[in-house]
């Protein structure tokens, strides 16, 4: 929730800078640490969500046809991203952009070095918005 204030005489509220002290952990299945700072979850918001995440060496999901855009910011380890033309191993200081619509899979393919990155989805990410394939 945006806190508001009222300036002046006017009564209409103007949005304030919002301070988050900590995120909000959310469940995953297979051991990967989700910690998101901006979005559904932790502040309501729903145009954008931000998240700290850490995959376990050998980790990986179903493939998804999302629709948000989303951009992933690898820290530390591989991210690989299957897509329908082959796939992307994404390093430590790169960066993918995975567009609304497009068929993706994310996986940690280390044996042995977690995946430390960021993504953030545009508008922001919900379990009813990803469409997993079973």
């Amino acid at each position: 929730m945006v806190p508001l204030v009222t300036s002046g005489s006017t009564d209409s509220p103007t949005p304030m800078p919002r301070y988050i002290t900590e995120p909000a952990r959310i469940p995953a299945p297979g051991e990967k640490t989700i910690e998101e700072h901006v979005g559904r979850v932790n502040t309501e918001t729903a145009s954008l969500s931000v998240a700290h995440m850490v995959a376990p060496p050998g980790w990986d999901e179903p493939a998804q046809r999302p629709d948000f855009d989303e951009v992933t910011i690898v820290v530390r380890g591989t991210m690989r991203v299957e897509h329908d033309g082959g796939h992307l191993d994404v390093g430590p200081g790169e960066t993918v952009l995975c567009e609304a619509g497009e068929r993706i899979r994310y996986l940690n393919p280390s044996d042995t070095d977690e995946c430390e990155y960021w993504a953030i989805c545009a508008p922001a990410f919900s379990p009813g918005a990803v469409h997993r394939e079973a």
